[in-house]
C-alpha cells in the first residue's frame, strides 16, 4: 500500500511539467497522509491543479470510507506475487469499476515513503527516481460523494497499486504505487481511452530506476511537515547511487521556522553526506 508521499516541488515546477494551471495557493508537503488535500490533476479539469482529499468513498456506501490505495489486480493475485500477469481486476471491483473507467487522476508527487510489510513506518523508507525526474505521477482514480453528516458534497482520490518492484521488495513490501509513464499522462485523463489503454498504461508504467533511504520514524506522525522528516538516517539500499533525494530540496519558502529560516537565507541545499 501506499499511505504517505511526498510533493516538495515549487508551483512553477508543477504547471511547467504536467502544463496546467495552478488557481490556488499550496504550500509544499513532505508528509502527505490520508485525509489531507493534496493537488491532483482529474479527468474532469484536466487544464487545471485540483486539490482532493486523499482517499475516496463510494457513493454507495453505508458509512463513511477512507479508501486509499486501489489495486490493480483486485481481488486477483492474493499472495501478491510481483511477476503476477494476470487480469486487472479493478476494472471488476464495486468501488472501482466505474471511476476507473470515468473518473481518472494523476496524483502528484516527488517520492514516497515506505515501511516493510511488518514493521510499516515504524520502519520508513523514502524511495525516490534517481536523477532529476521529479514531480512525477501516480496513476489514480477520483470519486464525489455526499457527506452522510453534512450533506457536502466532497471529492477525494486513491493511488492505484502493483505488486512489488524490485525497490520495494528489498524494503521488504509487497506492494508499489503505479508510477504513469509521462507520455501516457494524456490517454490517462482522456474521456475517450479505451480499456485496452488503459490495461496499457498500466502495464507499461515509467521506466525509472529507483533508490531509496531509511528516514526518521517522526514522519509517522501526520501533523510532522518538516522538510527534515526527509533527511537520511542511513544509507541508501543501491549504494553505487552517490545522489539523494534530499540533496536537491530548497529550504526556500517551507516555513519560518528559525531553523528553516537560516537555511533559507543562505539558499542552502541540504547537503546530508
Amino acid at each position: 500500500m501506499c499511505g504517505r508521499y511526498t510533493l516538495v516541488s515549487k508551483l512553477e515546477v508543477i504547471s511547467e511539467t504536467f502544463q496546467v494551471s495552478i488557481p490556488f495557493e499550496f504550500s509544499p508537503n513532505p508528509n502527505i497522509s490520508p485525509g489531507e488535500l493534496a493537488p491532483v490533476i482529474t479527468s474532469a479539469n484536466p487544464n487545471n491543479l485540483s486539490l482532493l482529499q486523499f482517499g475516496l468513498t463510494p457513493p454507495w456506501a453505508q458509512k463513511p470510507m477512507l479508501l486509499i490505495n486501489a489495486r490493480s489486480e483486485g481481488d486477483h493475485n492474493a499472495d501478491d506475487l510481483p511477476q503476477y500477469n494476470g487480469s486487472l481486476g479493478i476494472f471488476h471491483k464495486p468501488a472501482f469499476r466505474g471511476i476507473i473507467r470515468q473518473k481518472r487522476c494523476l496524483v502528484l508527487a516527488d517520492a514516497f515513503i515506505e515501511g516493510p510489510k511488518e514493521e510499516k513506518l515504524s520502519k520508513p523508507y523514502l524511495v525516490f527516481p534517481t536523477g532529476r525526474k521529479v514531480p512525477f505521477a501516480f496513476a489514480g482514480v477520483w470519486e464525489s460523494w455526499s457527506d452522510a453528516k453534512t450533506g457536502q458534497i466532497r471529492s477525494g482520490f486513491a493511488i492505484i497499486t502493483t505488486p512489488a518492484t524490485p525497490i520495494t521488495q528489498c524494503i521488504g513490501h509487497h506492494r508499489n504505487p503505479l508510477v504513469l509513464a509521462p507520455e501516457k499522462y494524456n490517454t490517462w485523463l482522456s474521456a475517450h481511452a479505451s480499456m485496452e489503454e488503459l490495461v496499457q498504461c498500466m502495464r507499461q508504467p515509467a521506466a525509472y530506476e529507483w533508490n531509496a533511504y531509511p528516514v526518521s520514524t517522526d514522519i509517522k506522525r501526520a501533523q510532522n511537515k518538516d522538510l527534515e522528516l526527509l533527511a537520511p538516517t542511513g544509507p541508501l539500499l543501491q549504494p553505487i547511487e552517490t545522489w539523494h533525494f534530499s540533496q536537491s530540496l530548497k529550504l526556500e519558502g517551507m516555513g519560518s521556522s528559525p531553523a528553516r529560516s537560516r537555511r533559507a537565507n543562505d539558499d542552502q541545499q541540504l547537503k546530508l553526506f
